[in-house]
């Protein structure tokens, strides 16, 4: 996991896993994207292949570059548990269903039933 953090410490290397998000690129696609020079690119990849955040694949004499979601799991797991709104959210959300079944059924059930409900 550190590894893994260490190398999204980087904004150059965030905005490559941010590119390769939707499907693989050359070095040189990735490089072009950048005012920084192509070694320093390479650097960046690299790092991120030995973190295992991204793999390579030598296809002629292009290197694509493919993102492996599987390194991120261990990390997001561990930041999940300082999420404590999306908790609450979701016990919020089945709150409000609970509540809007409810009054969905009171108004369905016979003038009776509420009467003798009302009378406990």
């Amino acid at each position: 996991m550190d590894e893994v953090a260490g190398a999204i410490a980087d904004p150059v290397r965030r905005e490559i896993l941010v590119m390769l998000r939707d499907g693989r690129l050359s070095a040189g696609e990735i490089a072009g994207r950048f005012e920084i020079s192509r070694p320093a690119v390479s650097r960046h990849l690299r790092v991120l292949r030995e973190s295992g955040l991204v793999r390579d694949e030598l296809l002629g004499r292009q290197r694509l570059y493919a993102l492996d979601p599987h390194r991120f799991r261990e990390l997001a797991e561990w930041l999940a548990q300082f999420d404590r709104l999306a908790g609450w959210e979701h016990r919020l959300d089945a709150l409000e269903t609970e509540v809007y079944r409810t009054r969905r059924e009171r108004r369905a059930a016979p003038a009776t039933e509420q009467n003798k409900e009302n009378t406990a």
